[in-house]
């Protein structure tokens, strides 16, 4: 389990600074099964899910939609059979954050607690 996945967002406003390069190359390691994709010229952090049918990749996407709720920060999520698409930005900034990273290991905590 992550430090990472123990820390709360924190509220981001329109402005603030993105995640250096020096800190995204501490962060990413924490996250090893994720990879920055840009999309509209804005990097997202990505990673995709696999499961054994539809059903098991709609319950993870209810149990990330839930957890985003709680956070306050939402993810781009794609379901389909037997996979979930996960992508964590901050719409604000139109970039990455810390808050995107803590989204992505609580992301992995709760595909580790469905899996065991």
């Amino acid at each position: 389990m992550s430090l990472l996945s123990q820390e709360q967002c924190q509220v981001c406003r329109e402005g603030a600074p993105t995640v250096t390069a020096g800190e995204m190359a501490e962060l990413l390691p924490l996250i090893p099964e994720w990879g920055i994709v840009e999309e509209k010229g804005i990097p997202r952090l990505q990673r995709v899910y696999r499961f054994k049918n539809f059903a098991q990749a709609l319950d993870f996407t209810q149990r990330v939609g839930e957890l985003a709720e709680a956070e306050g920060h939402h993810p781009a999520l794609l379901t389909e059979w037997g996979r979930v698409t996960v992508q964590w930005w901050t719409h604000k900034i139109k970039g990455l954050h810390r808050n995107d990273f803590i989204m992505a290991a609580k992301t992995d905590e709760l595909f580790a607690q469905m899996a065991g």
